[in-house]
Protein backbone atom coordinates (compact mmCIF):
# COMPACT_ATOMS: atom_id res chain seq x y z
CA UNK A 1 0.00 0.00 0.00
CA UNK A 2 1.69 3.27 -1.07
CA UNK A 3 0.21 6.18 0.80
CA UNK A 4 0.57 9.77 -0.31
CA UNK A 5 -0.35 12.82 1.72
CA UNK A 6 -1.67 15.34 -0.83
CA UNK A 7 -5.09 14.55 -2.35
CA UNK A 8 -5.51 14.60 -6.14
CA UNK A 9 -8.03 17.45 -6.26
CA UNK A 10 -5.47 19.87 -4.78
CA UNK A 11 -2.20 19.05 -6.52
CA UNK A 12 -1.38 21.28 -9.47
CA UNK A 13 -4.32 23.68 -9.03
CA UNK A 14 -1.90 26.45 -9.94
CA UNK A 15 -1.62 27.76 -13.53
CA UNK A 16 -0.11 25.34 -16.06
CA UNK A 17 3.17 27.26 -15.98
CA UNK A 18 3.34 26.69 -12.25
CA UNK A 19 2.84 22.94 -12.31
CA UNK A 20 5.55 21.84 -9.95
CA UNK A 21 5.64 18.10 -10.08
CA UNK A 22 7.27 16.33 -12.96
CA UNK A 23 5.26 13.32 -14.12
CA UNK A 24 8.42 11.25 -14.21
CA UNK A 25 8.99 11.96 -10.54
CA UNK A 26 5.42 11.06 -9.72
CA UNK A 27 6.14 7.61 -11.04
CA UNK A 28 8.53 6.96 -8.17
CA UNK A 29 9.97 3.46 -8.25
CA UNK A 30 8.52 1.03 -10.76
CA UNK A 31 9.48 -2.06 -8.78
CA UNK A 32 6.28 -3.44 -7.18
CA UNK A 33 6.39 -3.13 -3.39
CA UNK A 34 5.73 -6.86 -2.75
CA UNK A 35 8.93 -7.65 -4.68
CA UNK A 36 11.02 -5.28 -2.57
CA UNK A 37 12.73 -5.95 0.73
CA UNK A 38 12.74 -3.63 3.75
CA UNK A 39 15.57 -1.11 3.59
CA UNK A 40 16.52 -1.73 7.22
CA UNK A 41 16.46 -4.90 9.25
CA UNK A 42 17.10 -5.57 12.91
CA UNK A 43 19.46 -4.97 14.64
CA UNK A 44 19.60 -1.67 12.75
CA UNK A 45 18.89 1.56 14.67
CA UNK A 46 15.21 2.24 15.41
CA UNK A 47 15.17 4.71 12.52
CA UNK A 48 17.44 6.06 9.82
CA UNK A 49 16.86 9.20 7.76
CA UNK A 50 18.25 9.24 4.23
CA UNK A 51 18.52 12.01 1.65
CA UNK A 52 17.59 11.39 -1.97
CA UNK A 53 19.42 14.64 -2.84
CA UNK A 54 16.57 15.74 -5.12
CA UNK A 55 16.60 12.49 -7.11
CA UNK A 56 14.01 9.72 -7.03
CA UNK A 57 16.51 7.06 -6.01
CA UNK A 58 15.41 5.31 -2.82
CA UNK A 59 16.46 5.15 -0.08
CA UNK A 60 19.31 7.57 -0.86
CA UNK A 61 22.33 8.16 1.36
CA UNK A 62 22.02 7.67 5.10
CA UNK A 63 22.41 10.97 7.00
CA UNK A 64 21.18 10.43 10.56
CA UNK A 65 19.99 7.54 12.69
CA UNK A 66 18.58 7.03 16.17
CA UNK A 67 21.00 8.14 18.86
CA UNK A 68 23.02 10.47 16.64
CA UNK A 69 23.28 14.24 16.91
CA UNK A 70 21.36 16.71 14.76
CA UNK A 71 22.68 16.89 11.22
CA UNK A 72 22.06 20.56 10.49
CA UNK A 73 19.85 19.63 7.54
CA UNK A 74 16.44 20.98 8.55
CA UNK A 75 14.40 18.35 6.72
CA UNK A 76 16.54 15.50 8.05
CA UNK A 77 16.25 16.75 11.61
CA UNK A 78 12.49 17.38 11.33
CA UNK A 79 12.04 13.83 10.11
CA UNK A 80 14.20 12.54 12.95
CA UNK A 81 12.20 14.43 15.58
CA UNK A 82 8.92 13.35 14.02
CA UNK A 83 9.69 9.65 13.82
CA UNK A 84 11.03 9.71 17.39
CA UNK A 85 7.71 11.18 18.53
CA UNK A 86 5.61 8.78 16.45
CA UNK A 87 7.42 5.68 17.71
CA UNK A 88 7.08 6.96 21.28
CA UNK A 89 3.34 7.58 20.86
CA UNK A 90 2.62 4.06 19.68
CA UNK A 91 5.03 2.41 22.14
CA UNK A 92 4.25 4.38 25.29
CA UNK A 93 0.49 4.84 24.83
CA UNK A 94 -0.60 1.78 22.83
CA UNK A 95 2.21 -0.67 23.62
CA UNK A 96 3.06 -1.08 19.93
CA UNK A 97 6.65 -1.71 18.84
CA UNK A 98 7.06 0.18 15.55
CA UNK A 99 4.54 -0.07 12.73
CA UNK A 100 4.59 -3.88 12.61
CA UNK A 101 4.52 -4.38 16.40
CA UNK A 102 7.75 -6.35 16.03
CA UNK A 103 10.21 -3.47 16.32
CA UNK A 104 10.88 -2.99 12.60
CA UNK A 105 13.50 -0.29 12.01
CA UNK A 106 11.97 2.65 10.15
CA UNK A 107 13.57 4.00 6.98
CA UNK A 108 12.80 7.59 5.98
CA UNK A 109 13.90 9.57 2.90
CA UNK A 110 13.81 13.36 2.56
CA UNK A 111 14.67 15.68 -0.36
CA UNK A 112 12.84 13.33 -2.73
CA UNK A 113 12.64 14.58 -6.31
CA UNK A 114 12.70 18.14 -7.55
CA UNK A 115 9.85 20.37 -6.34
CA UNK A 116 7.97 17.24 -5.26
CA UNK A 117 4.64 18.13 -3.63
CA UNK A 118 3.94 14.99 -1.67
CA UNK A 119 4.81 12.51 1.06
CA UNK A 120 4.04 8.80 1.10
CA UNK A 121 4.55 5.38 2.66
CA UNK A 122 5.42 2.93 -0.10
CA UNK A 123 5.19 -0.25 1.91
CA UNK A 124 8.89 -0.11 2.73
CA UNK A 125 9.73 3.42 3.83
CA UNK A 126 8.49 6.96 4.46
CA UNK A 127 9.29 9.48 1.72
CA UNK A 128 9.03 13.29 1.78
CA UNK A 129 9.32 15.95 -0.91
CA UNK A 130 10.55 19.50 -0.38
CA UNK A 131 7.52 21.14 -2.01
CA UNK A 132 7.51 23.44 -5.01
CA UNK A 133 8.55 26.63 -3.21
CA UNK A 134 5.47 28.45 -4.48
CA UNK A 135 2.44 26.77 -2.89
CA UNK A 136 3.88 23.99 -0.76
CA UNK A 137 6.88 24.04 1.53
CA UNK A 138 8.77 20.99 2.75
CA UNK A 139 6.60 18.07 3.81
CA UNK A 140 8.68 17.36 6.90
CA UNK A 141 7.74 20.66 8.54
CA UNK A 142 4.29 19.69 9.94
CA UNK A 143 4.89 16.69 12.19
CA UNK A 144 1.39 15.42 11.47
CA UNK A 145 2.37 14.70 7.86
CA UNK A 146 4.90 12.19 9.14
CA UNK A 147 2.41 10.87 11.69
CA UNK A 148 -0.15 10.40 8.92
CA UNK A 149 2.20 8.40 6.71
CA UNK A 150 3.55 6.30 9.60
CA UNK A 151 -0.02 5.38 10.52
CA UNK A 152 -0.63 4.11 6.99
CA UNK A 153 2.10 1.59 7.78
CA UNK A 154 0.34 0.66 11.04
CA UNK A 155 -2.98 0.20 9.21
CA UNK A 156 -1.27 -1.94 6.58
CA UNK A 157 -0.02 -4.26 9.32
CA UNK A 158 -3.32 -4.38 11.25
CA UNK A 159 -6.75 -4.04 9.64
CA UNK A 160 -5.32 -3.67 6.13
CA UNK A 161 -8.17 -1.43 4.97
CA UNK A 162 -8.31 -1.47 1.16
CA UNK A 163 -7.60 1.90 -0.37
CA UNK A 164 -10.89 2.55 -2.12
CA UNK A 165 -14.37 3.90 -1.33
CA UNK A 166 -15.37 3.82 2.35
CA UNK A 167 -12.58 1.47 3.52
CA UNK A 168 -10.08 3.77 1.78
CA UNK A 169 -11.62 6.86 3.36
CA UNK A 170 -11.31 5.12 6.73
CA UNK A 171 -7.67 4.35 5.90
CA UNK A 172 -7.09 8.06 5.30
CA UNK A 173 -9.07 9.07 8.38
CA UNK A 174 -7.22 6.70 10.71
CA UNK A 175 -3.97 8.28 9.51
CA UNK A 176 -5.33 11.75 10.28
CA UNK A 177 -6.56 10.53 13.68
CA UNK A 178 -3.15 9.39 14.90
CA UNK A 179 -1.38 12.27 13.15
CA UNK A 180 -3.53 14.57 15.28
CA UNK A 181 -2.82 12.50 18.40
CA UNK A 182 0.91 12.84 17.70
CA UNK A 183 0.72 16.58 17.15
CA UNK A 184 -1.38 17.18 20.26
CA UNK A 185 0.86 14.97 22.41
CA UNK A 186 4.01 16.80 21.32
CA UNK A 187 2.34 20.17 21.95
CA UNK A 188 0.76 19.09 25.24
CA UNK A 189 -2.74 19.98 24.06
CA UNK A 190 -6.06 18.66 25.30
CA UNK A 191 -8.92 17.75 22.98
CA UNK A 192 -10.80 20.98 23.60
CA UNK A 193 -7.65 23.10 23.23
CA UNK A 194 -6.40 21.60 19.97
CA UNK A 195 -6.82 23.27 16.58
CA UNK A 196 -7.60 19.93 14.83
CA UNK A 197 -5.74 21.03 11.70
CA UNK A 198 -3.83 18.58 9.53
CA UNK A 199 -0.86 19.96 7.59
CA UNK A 200 -0.73 23.35 9.29
CA UNK A 201 2.38 25.14 8.02
CA UNK A 202 2.56 23.11 4.81
CA UNK A 203 1.37 26.00 2.63
CA UNK A 204 3.72 28.90 2.04
CA UNK A 205 2.95 32.52 3.03
CA UNK A 206 0.52 34.21 0.66
CA UNK A 207 -1.62 31.08 0.17
CA UNK A 208 -5.04 31.52 1.77
CA UNK A 209 -5.02 28.32 3.76
CA UNK A 210 -4.96 27.41 7.43
CA UNK A 211 -3.98 23.82 6.68
CA UNK A 212 -4.72 20.97 4.30
CA UNK A 213 -7.64 19.58 6.32
CA UNK A 214 -9.70 20.60 9.35
CA UNK A 215 -10.99 17.63 11.31
CA UNK A 216 -13.40 19.78 13.30
CA UNK A 217 -14.85 21.53 10.24
CA UNK A 218 -14.16 19.58 7.04
CA UNK A 219 -14.34 21.76 3.94
CA UNK A 220 -13.00 24.93 5.60
CA UNK A 221 -9.21 24.47 5.63
CA UNK A 222 -8.48 26.63 2.58
CA UNK A 223 -10.09 28.91 0.05
CA UNK A 224 -7.51 30.30 -2.35
CA UNK A 225 -7.62 31.47 -5.98
CA UNK A 226 -4.82 29.07 -6.92
CA UNK A 227 -6.12 26.10 -4.95
CA UNK A 228 -9.87 26.53 -5.03
CA UNK A 229 -11.97 25.76 -1.99
CA UNK A 230 -11.45 22.80 0.32
CA UNK A 231 -13.89 20.16 -1.04
CA UNK A 232 -13.83 17.75 1.89
CA UNK A 233 -17.20 16.77 3.39
CA UNK A 234 -18.13 16.14 7.01
CA UNK A 235 -21.51 14.39 6.87
CA UNK A 236 -23.09 11.44 5.09
CA UNK A 237 -25.61 13.94 3.71
CA UNK A 238 -22.79 15.19 1.48
CA UNK A 239 -21.09 11.86 0.72
CA UNK A 240 -19.25 12.01 -2.62
CA UNK A 241 -19.77 9.09 -5.00
CA UNK A 242 -17.00 9.23 -7.58
CA UNK A 243 -14.42 7.18 -9.44
CA UNK A 244 -11.78 9.86 -8.79
CA UNK A 245 -9.32 9.67 -5.90
CA UNK A 246 -9.93 5.91 -5.45
CA UNK A 247 -13.58 6.58 -4.74
CA UNK A 248 -13.11 9.92 -2.99
CA UNK A 249 -10.93 8.68 -0.14
CA UNK A 250 -9.58 12.15 0.68
CA UNK A 251 -12.99 13.79 0.29
CA UNK A 252 -15.07 11.39 2.36
CA UNK A 253 -12.45 10.88 5.08
CA UNK A 254 -13.77 14.13 6.54
CA UNK A 255 -16.84 12.21 7.77
CA UNK A 256 -15.01 9.81 10.14
CA UNK A 257 -12.52 12.59 10.92
CA UNK A 258 -15.30 14.76 12.30
CA UNK A 259 -16.77 11.82 14.22
CA UNK A 260 -13.40 11.29 15.92
CA UNK A 261 -13.03 14.97 16.77
CA UNK A 262 -16.51 15.10 18.27
CA UNK A 263 -15.83 11.96 20.31
CA UNK A 264 -12.48 13.28 21.52
CA UNK A 265 -13.95 16.58 22.70
CA UNK A 266 -16.87 14.80 24.38
CA UNK A 267 -14.48 12.52 26.27
CA UNK A 268 -12.11 15.39 27.08
CA UNK A 269 -8.55 15.29 28.33
CA UNK A 270 -5.68 14.00 26.25
CA UNK A 271 -6.99 12.85 22.86
CA UNK A 272 -4.34 10.15 22.46
CA UNK A 273 -5.38 8.54 25.75
CA UNK A 274 -9.14 8.93 25.31
CA UNK A 275 -10.65 8.69 21.85
CA UNK A 276 -7.25 7.71 20.42
CA UNK A 277 -7.13 4.60 22.60
CA UNK A 278 -10.65 3.62 21.48
CA UNK A 279 -9.81 4.07 17.80
CA UNK A 280 -6.58 2.08 18.20
CA UNK A 281 -8.38 -0.76 19.97
CA UNK A 282 -10.99 -0.82 17.19
CA UNK A 283 -8.32 -0.85 14.47
CA UNK A 284 -6.37 -3.68 16.03
CA UNK A 285 -9.07 -5.67 17.84
CA UNK A 286 -10.11 -7.94 14.97
CA UNK A 287 -13.52 -6.40 14.28
CA UNK A 288 -12.16 -4.18 11.49
CA UNK A 289 -10.99 -5.82 8.27
CA UNK A 290 -10.05 -4.96 4.72
CA UNK A 291 -13.57 -4.12 3.56
CA UNK A 292 -14.98 -2.49 6.68
CA UNK A 293 -17.19 0.50 5.88
CA UNK A 294 -18.11 3.52 8.00
CA UNK A 295 -20.97 1.71 9.74
CA UNK A 296 -18.77 -1.25 10.58
CA UNK A 297 -15.99 0.95 11.93
CA UNK A 298 -18.48 2.95 13.99
CA UNK A 299 -19.73 -0.29 15.53
CA UNK A 300 -16.16 -1.35 16.32
CA UNK A 301 -15.34 1.93 18.06
CA UNK A 302 -18.56 1.83 20.10
CA UNK A 303 -17.78 -1.74 21.15
CA UNK A 304 -14.26 -0.69 22.17
CA UNK A 305 -15.46 2.38 24.07
CA UNK A 306 -16.80 0.65 27.16
CA UNK A 307 -18.33 3.22 29.50
CA UNK A 308 -17.84 5.89 26.81
CA UNK A 309 -19.98 4.06 24.24
CA UNK A 310 -22.82 6.61 24.36
CA UNK A 311 -20.48 9.53 23.65
CA UNK A 312 -18.81 7.70 20.76
CA UNK A 313 -22.19 6.66 19.36
CA UNK A 314 -23.43 10.24 19.53
CA UNK A 315 -20.37 11.41 17.57
CA UNK A 316 -21.08 8.98 14.74
CA UNK A 317 -24.76 9.90 14.80
CA UNK A 318 -23.84 13.57 14.40
CA UNK A 319 -22.16 12.81 11.04
CA UNK A 320 -25.00 10.56 9.86
CA UNK A 321 -23.35 7.17 10.35
CA UNK A 322 -25.42 4.44 12.02
CA UNK A 323 -23.32 1.63 13.55
CA UNK A 324 -24.92 -1.19 11.60
CA UNK A 325 -24.93 -2.67 8.10
CA UNK A 326 -22.03 -3.08 5.75
CA UNK A 327 -20.90 -2.45 2.21
CA UNK A 328 -19.15 0.65 0.99
CA UNK A 329 -20.98 3.05 -1.26
CA UNK A 330 -19.83 2.36 -4.77
CA UNK A 331 -18.13 4.99 -6.85
CA UNK A 332 -20.00 6.82 -9.54
CA UNK A 333 -20.08 5.28 -13.01
CA UNK A 334 -17.28 6.31 -15.26
CA UNK A 335 -17.98 9.15 -17.61
CA UNK A 336 -18.48 8.60 -21.30
CA UNK A 337 -15.65 7.44 -23.50
CA UNK A 338 -13.39 9.87 -25.27
CA UNK A 339 -13.79 10.14 -29.05
CA UNK A 340 -11.68 7.63 -30.95
CA UNK A 341 -8.96 10.12 -31.99
CA UNK A 342 -8.69 11.78 -28.59
CA UNK A 343 -6.07 10.92 -25.99
CA UNK A 344 -6.49 11.85 -22.35
CA UNK A 345 -4.92 11.24 -18.97
CA UNK A 346 -6.44 11.99 -15.59
CA UNK A 347 -4.35 12.00 -12.42
CA UNK A 348 -6.02 11.68 -9.02
CA UNK A 349 -4.86 10.73 -5.56
CA UNK A 350 -1.85 12.09 -3.71
CA UNK A 351 -1.89 13.64 -0.26
CA UNK A 352 -3.65 16.83 -1.41
CA UNK A 353 -6.28 15.06 -3.51
CA UNK A 354 -6.20 17.23 -6.63
CA UNK A 355 -7.61 15.98 -9.91
CA UNK A 356 -5.58 17.00 -12.97
CA UNK A 357 -6.77 16.26 -16.52
CA UNK A 358 -4.99 16.67 -19.84
CA UNK A 359 -6.19 15.74 -23.30
CA UNK A 360 -5.21 16.09 -26.93
CA UNK A 361 -7.00 15.59 -30.24
CA UNK A 362 -4.70 13.73 -32.62
CA UNK A 363 -6.55 15.26 -35.57
CA UNK A 364 -5.74 18.76 -34.37
CA UNK A 365 -2.65 20.91 -34.89
CA UNK A 366 -1.19 20.60 -31.38
CA UNK A 367 2.64 20.42 -31.71
CA UNK A 368 2.67 17.58 -29.19
CA UNK A 369 0.54 15.47 -31.54
CA UNK A 370 3.25 13.52 -33.42
CA UNK A 371 5.04 12.40 -30.26
CA UNK A 372 1.77 11.53 -28.53
CA UNK A 373 0.63 9.53 -31.58
CA UNK A 374 3.90 7.60 -31.62
CA UNK A 375 3.56 6.80 -27.93
CA UNK A 376 -0.05 5.68 -28.36
CA UNK A 377 0.99 3.34 -31.16
CA UNK A 378 3.73 1.87 -28.99
CA UNK A 379 1.88 1.46 -25.68
CA UNK A 380 0.06 -1.78 -24.88
CA UNK A 381 -2.16 -0.96 -21.92
CA UNK A 382 -3.09 -4.62 -21.51
CA UNK A 383 0.55 -5.42 -20.74
CA UNK A 384 0.95 -2.77 -18.04
CA UNK A 385 1.18 -4.13 -14.51
CA UNK A 386 -1.92 -3.56 -12.44
CA UNK A 387 -2.50 -3.97 -8.75
CA UNK A 388 -4.38 -2.07 -6.08
CA UNK A 389 -3.85 1.64 -5.45
CA UNK A 390 -1.65 2.59 -2.52
CA UNK A 391 -2.51 5.29 0.03
CA UNK A 392 -1.53 8.82 -0.93
CA UNK A 393 0.09 7.81 -4.21
CA UNK A 394 -1.21 9.00 -7.55
CA UNK A 395 -3.46 7.01 -9.86
CA UNK A 396 -3.55 7.64 -13.62
CA UNK A 397 -6.54 6.97 -15.87
CA UNK A 398 -5.47 6.71 -19.50
CA UNK A 399 -7.78 6.82 -22.51
CA UNK A 400 -5.75 6.21 -25.65
CA UNK A 401 -8.22 6.61 -28.49
CA UNK A 402 -10.76 4.43 -26.70
CA UNK A 403 -8.28 1.99 -25.15
CA UNK A 404 -8.63 2.63 -21.42
CA UNK A 405 -6.79 1.57 -18.29
CA UNK A 406 -6.21 2.71 -14.71
CA UNK A 407 -2.55 2.54 -13.70
CA UNK A 408 -1.23 3.09 -10.17
CA UNK A 409 1.75 5.43 -10.05
CA UNK A 410 4.19 2.69 -9.08
CA UNK A 411 3.40 0.77 -12.27
CA UNK A 412 3.86 3.55 -14.84
CA UNK A 413 6.13 2.56 -17.71
CA UNK A 414 8.56 5.02 -19.26
CA UNK A 415 6.18 5.57 -22.20
CA UNK A 416 3.19 6.18 -19.93
CA UNK A 417 5.24 8.59 -17.81
CA UNK A 418 6.12 10.49 -20.97
CA UNK A 419 2.47 10.58 -22.05
CA UNK A 420 1.45 11.92 -18.65
CA UNK A 421 4.25 14.48 -18.81
CA UNK A 422 3.17 15.69 -22.25
CA UNK A 423 -0.56 15.86 -21.56
CA UNK A 424 -0.48 17.17 -17.99
CA UNK A 425 2.00 19.90 -18.88
CA UNK A 426 -0.95 21.71 -20.43
CA UNK A 427 -3.61 20.46 -18.09
CA UNK A 428 -6.67 21.67 -16.30
CA UNK A 429 -7.33 20.86 -12.68
CA UNK A 430 -10.72 20.78 -11.02
CA UNK A 431 -10.13 21.74 -7.37
CA UNK A 432 -13.68 20.82 -6.49
CA UNK A 433 -13.22 17.18 -7.41
CA UNK A 434 -15.98 14.88 -8.61
CA UNK A 435 -18.75 16.69 -6.78
CA UNK A 436 -18.63 19.25 -9.59
CA UNK A 437 -17.90 16.95 -12.49
CA UNK A 438 -18.71 18.06 -16.01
Amino acid sequence: MTCRFVPPYLLARVAPASLAIDAALRAGRTVPVPARSPVLAAPAPAWTVHSADRTTDLPGRAVRSAGSAASGDVAVDEAADGITGALALFAEVYGRASYDDAGAPVSLTVHYGQDYDNAFWDGVQLVFGDGDGRVFGRFTRPVDVLGHEFTHAVTEHTAGLVYRDQPGALNESVSDVFASCLKQRLLGQTADGADWLIGEGLFLPGVRARALRDMAAPGTAYDDPALGRDPQVGSMDDYVSTTDDNGGVHLNSGIPNRAFQLAAVALGGATWEGAGRIWYDALTGGAVGRDTDFAGFAAATIAAAGASADAVGAAWDAVGVAPSGSGAIAGAPASGTVPSRRVSVRRTGGFAGLRTVGELDLDGDDPRGPEVAALVDRVDLAAVAGGPPRPDRFVYDFDLCGDCATVPEQHLTADLRRLADLLLDDSRTDPRGARWRD
